[in-house]
């Protein structure tokens, strides 16, 4: 769904009138509209402040708090590599820079192709296993380098077969 039609801004009124009655309704509705996007655009961000009677202001200040939340559309995959402590002391340092070399981006930005957004994250809760990233929504543990080309080029692979 093109994030700037007339269906967009339906369903992001859907979202908000689904979850304005939540306690602290702002996360889940922010939640439910960047599933339902990919990300949280920008004519959503005014409609739910007028809706939980909150500036424009304060509702940019919690995306770009929680650093899960986008405001602009990423690549078809987002990988996270985790750079906590535990995983730095099993060689996220070093994953990390071949990831930036491989991908040829830096955190925040996303593959020339479009298939690849990279991010980095502070823990994924996996500790034991580290170096550790997250693909979309899967935790891989005991990433080495030669691990996450495969694991990229099984991400390159499918988003070929989908086009």
């Amino acid at each position: 769904m093109d994030a700037t039609s007339a269906r967009a801004n339906e369903k992001i009124q859907e979202i908000i009138a689904e979850l304005i009655d939540k306690p602290g309704a702002l996360l889940p509705i922010l939640h439910e509209i960047q599933h339902a996007f990919g990300y949280i655009p920008a004519q959503a961000i005014p409609r739910i402040g007028d809706a939980l009677k909150q500036t424009a202001a304060e509702i940019h200040g919690v995306i770009s708090f929680y650093r899960h939340f986008h405001t602009s559309k990423g690549g078809s995959h987002r990988i996270e590599i985790c750079r906590a402590e535990a995983c730095q002391a099993r060689g996220a340092r070093a994953l990390e820079s071949h990831a930036k070399q491989t991908l040829q981006v830096d955190y925040h930005q996303t593959t020339a192709d479009r298939n690849i957004s990279l991010d980095p994250v502070y823990c994924l809760g996996n500790c034991a296993c580290g170096p550790n990233i997250r693909i979309d929504d899967d935790i891989i543990g005991r990433v080495s380098p030669e691990k996450f080309d495969r694991l990229v080029d099984g991400l390159n692979t499918v988003s070929l077969q989908i086009r």
